[in-house]
């Protein structure tokens, strides 16, 4: 008998935003999983640890925050041996996933690596698009309009092509790309239909019009955009701005 690779959904960052399901499972795993920050702490603990009943198995996942996929890779190639012969044994190891385990999620790199030898459970959490619209009051679509999520690290050209394209984005991973991504926005007059969200959830949290920041913005950072025609959302648009 096998234990389940279990992937946790833990939302954004409020405790309060897990589902039943995942506190159940995340409680009743004897072993947990999760990803930590080179020289931090892991957020993805952080958010669990309210619904931890303590005395489970540990193991933290050290990742190196880098565009070169190389390190990360090699800290998922050293913590799948570990969680498999906890499988093995038959426990069940429950992997938390900050945000949802296969939105952009870490869980993916354990899924490929134990998925085909291991029985497999994902608990979906709620994804930072998700909150961050709840938070703003900022609606993402309605009736025939497309949704778009972006990430940052693109182009100019293949952000400008997509964001036409659609007529609501998300845009994720902000982090240095933030200023340039903002300058587009506006080059394309978009501004007044962005809203920007950063921590959403977590201590810190920051939400307001795009056009109100400045400065920096952190990797959990996000810019939502409505470029359609719906009267429902542009009012909800304009009622935001007049806040």
């Amino acid at each position: 008998m096998t234990g389940r690779l279990i992937g946790i959904g833990l939302g954004p960052g409020d405790p309060e935003l897990l589902t039943l399901k995942a506190v159940r499972l995340m409680r009743a795993a004897p072993v947990i999983a999760y990803p930590l920050a080179e020289g931090g702490e892991s957020l993805a603990r952080a958010i669990a640890a309210p619904h931890l009943p303590g005395g489970q198995d540990e193991i933290a996942i050290p990742l190196c925050m880098s565009a070169d996929r190389a390190p990360g890779q090699g800290a998922y190639d050293r913590a799948a041996p570990r969680i498999a012969a906890a499988l093995e044994a038959g426990r069940d190891v429950a992997v938390l996933c900050e945000g949802d385990p296969l939105f952009y999620g870490s869980f993916l790199q354990l899924l490929a690596r134990l998925g085909p030898r291991h029985p497999v459970e994902i608990v979906p959490g709620v994804s930072s698009v998700m909150a961050a619209a709840a938070r703003a009051r900022h609606p993402l679509s309605a009736r025939a309009d497309r949704f778009a999520v972006l990430p940052a690290t693109l182009p100019d050209g293949a952000l400008r092509a997509a964001i036409e394209a659609a007529e609501s984005v998300a845009i994720l991973k902000l982090g240095r790309h933030f200023a340039r991504v903002k300058a587009l926005i506006e080059d394309m007059g978009l501004t007044g239909r962005a809203t920007y969200a950063e921590r959403v959830g977590q201590p810190g949290e920051r939400v307001l019009p795009l056009g109100e920041t400045g400065g920096a913005a952190p990797y959990f950072a996000l810019i939502l955009i409505y470029r359609g025609a719906e009267p429902a959302i542009l009012a909800s648009l304009a009622a935001g701005d007049a806040r």
